[in-house]
């Protein structure tokens, strides 16, 4: 069995770049990937609202494996998809549930800002954009408990009265918005963690557990570690049987990058195993042989077809 998880990087049928001109480029990424289950992050929707579809999703993967397989998405409050970035679940093996984790079910924590314009009178919760994606997957008798996230960047929340076009008034706001997206990625972090440890409180520690998707933080950060749960860090050996495991960690470190920012590579999308899955676990691949570097000066979008982030695909054999 072969679980990927690929950020299709505002995925539209906007007309620069083209969609054919993306399907062109990320279809044949897709057969590559050749996975049993496949999560994809920013999957834009098209239509007006309480008339939306994943029509761009459905053209790209058109005539591929994944076209018959099982979907689940992302859904607001109302019960349709959102506009943009929605999470979106594809399975060869039946689902058997769906589940939206939403912020308001975890960590809601209040915040008043410092370098507001006009001041900030009082402080209000701070809320992320999007639900964890949560389903239990049929694997020939066994439950996979299967979590698609998609966590805040490392880009600054704007402040009221704070930005002229792209460029900041001050460093100081600059450094509160940074602050306050740290906040949203820890707490989406914390929520995934409670989401987790809740599946071992209900299912035992022997739970087939996989979270994946783009977590915007590399394995030594603070976000992935609250996920990880390591040892080291909680203090508590009894805790061990939950620790998730970073699959792409069998690839040598050099190659262990998902996203290239100014020429550095980046591992943000990570497959974390529990450690009973691990048992099963054959080996991960990152297809980042030809990940273009968006971030450098004038190089646009329109200039970049394919999506910044490369696909990470973790292999388990048979129980």
């Amino acid at each position: 069995m072969r679980i990927a998880t690929f950020n299709l990087e505002n995925f539209d049928n906007s007309s620069n770049p083209s969609l054919a001109d993306r399907i062109a480029i990320m279809r044949p990424q897709l057969q590559r990937i050749d996975a049993n289950i496949i999560c994809f992050q920013e999957v834009h929707a098209q239509g007006d609202a309480g008339n939306r579809s994943l029509e761009a999703l459905d053209q790209l993967i058109s005539g591929t494996r994944y076209e018959t397989y099982e979907r689940r998405t992302t859904l607001t409050l109302s019960n349709e998809l959102y506009d943009v970035r929605n999470l979106v679940t594809l399975s060869e093996f039946p689902i058997k549930s769906v589940e939206l984790i939403r912020d308001s079910t975890g960590p809601q924590p209040i915040y008043q800002q410092v370098t507001r314009i006009p001041p900030d009178e009082s402080p209000d919760p701070i809320g992320w954009e999007r639900p964890l994606l949560y389903t239990v997957i049929d694997w020939n008798g066994q439950d996979i408990h299967l979590i698609n996230l998609h966590m805040k960047s490392k880009i600054a929340t704007v402040i009221k009265g704070q930005k002229s076009g792209f460029a900041w008034k001050s460093v100081s706001a600059w450094a509160e918005g940074s602050f306050i997206s740290s906040m949203k990625r820890v707490g989406q972090a914390l929520q995934a963690r409670i989401a987790i440890d809740k599946i071992f409180d209900e299912v035992g520690n022997n739970a087939n557990v996989v979270i994946c998707g783009d977590f915007n933080a590399e394995s030594d950060e603070v976000p992935l570690r609250a996920i990880i749960g390591p040892v080291e860090e909680t203090g508590n050996p009894e805790h061990a049987p939950r620790v998730m495991i970073p699959c792409e960690n069998n690839i040598p470190e050099p190659s262990r990058f998902s996203l290239l920012h100014l020429g550095k590579g980046e591992m943000l999308d990570h497959v974390l195993a529990s450690r009973n899955m691990i048992q099963y676990f054959k080996g991960t691949e990152i297809h980042n042989e030809a990940l273009p570097d968006e971030s450098g000066a004038f190089r646009t979008d329109d200039k970049f077809p394919e999506s910044d982030h490369a696909p990470v695909v973790t292999s388990f054999r048979e129980p």
